[in-house]
């Protein structure tokens, strides 16, 4: 008996000790397992911060060549205008040319025709008609004309002089502005290859862009963080708006409003996007550089870079109703200036990634999207 029992210690103990070697290695590979975990943890977080680096140095530098585009369109909007103007003038100076050279050809031929009046007069001789004591109403007669003459000379003499001091203005200033006018096209002409340049530059980034959101599998995230942006600064406008109070609305015009831009649609209201999330506006095809224009009167509420949506102009119409321009190349007018339905307030482009030139179009209704073509006119003209 008392060898059994002590076997069956010692088998107890046995098992115990195999227990617990067992539960040692059991913890150790739990160990090993959480030590894995943790670097695993730590390496996905590193590739996580990586690629929302590689993200936003891909945003930042489609915003910077969103801006170097827009600068360089309106540079070059700038000396086109500089250009016109010069070239106006320039005209106008050669028909100042052409009438002042015609007025001193006839000043010159009058003139002409006086000297060979006074000519024929000259052949009397003063002195010999006095002398002689020849008829005094014919000497009278004789005095008077060459006093006529003379003074139509003297007059005619100072409006040719006048002319000619005219005329060499005209051809200074002509010189000057045609100078002038030369530099300009010379200036414009680089501008243009900036342009070009910068529109490259644009579409680099762009493609950055989507190749960055492609790789990493956040384009349904990264849309609707854009919607979310323009929702809070749409939003916030909208508090703002409701300052002016002496605006009408566009409740009376609606199914009669302007277009903003001629195009075809390439999005319509409601639509779905990519990532299934539906439009809250319309994309309207166009050209890079074409007038985007105010659907009605107005006042600016908002004008500047917005991501996803590039270049955002926002007009505040009254009564709770606004309208919303985006992917502009370049904005023309400022925060607090007053519109009118029609006025160019913007240039058509492709800024904040679109990869197509054309407008994205909205209109908020107290907050709330309503389909822009229930108040369009439906011939879009």
């Amino acid at each position: 008996m008392q060898l059994l029992s002590r076997k069956k210690l010692q088998q107890s103990a046995l098992c115990l000790l195999l227990l617990c070697v067992s539960s040692a290695s059991a913890q150790q590979q739990q160990e090993q397992e959480l030590a894995e975990l943790k670097q695993q943890i730590q390496l996905t977080e590193q590739q996580v911060k990586q690629q929302q680096q590689q993200l936003e140095q891909a945003e930042q530098k489609l915003q910077r060549s969103d801006r170097e585009l827009a600068e360089a369109s309106a540079a070059t909007r700038a000396t086109e205008q500089e250009r016109q103007q010069l070239a106006a003038r320039e005209q106008q100076l050669l028909q100042e040319q052409t009438t002042l050279e015609q007025r001193l050809q006839q000043q010159q031929s009058l003139l002409a025709s006086q000297l060979k009046s006074a000519y024929s007069l000259g052949q009397h001789d003063y002195s010999k008609m006095l002398l002689n004591q020849q008829d005094a109403a014919k000497l009278e007669r004789v005095l008077s004309y060459y006093q006529y003459f003379n003074r139509a000379r003297l007059r005619q003499l100072a409006a040719l002089n006048q002319t000619i001091t005219q005329l060499q203005q005209v051809l200074g200033e002509l010189t000057e502005k045609q100078q002038q006018l030369a530099a300009t096209i010379q200036k414009l002409q680089q501008q243009q290859q900036l342009l070009v340049q910068a529109k490259a530059e644009q579409q680099q980034a762009v493609a950055r862009l989507q190749d960055t959101l492609k790789q990493q599998g956040r384009q349904l995230d990264y849309l609707r963080q854009n919607e979310a942006s323009l929702q809070t600064t749409l939003d916030n406008l909208r508090k703002l708006a409701e300052q002016a109070r002496e605006l009408g609305g566009l409740a009376k015009q609606k199914g009669h409003l302007i277009w903003p831009l001629n195009g075809s649609l390439m999005q319509r209201f409601g639509q779905s996007r990519q990532g299934g999330i539906s439009s809250r506006g319309i994309l309207i095809q166009g050209s890079e550089g074409d007038a985007v224009k105010a659907i009605a009167d107005g006042q600016v509420i908002y004008a500047d870079w917005l991501k996803g949506y590039g270049w955002v102009i926002v007009l505040d119409h009254g009564a709770g109703f606004m309208s919303l321009y985006g992917h502009n190349q370049n904005l023309l007018k400022q925060p607090g200036a007053r519109i009118n339905a029609g006025e160019t307030i913007a240039l058509a482009g492709m800024s904040g990634g679109q990869a197509s030139a054309g407008l994205y179009f909205e209109i908020r209704e107290k907050g709330e999207a309503v389909n822009p073509m229930q108040w369009l006119m439906q011939n879009k003209r």
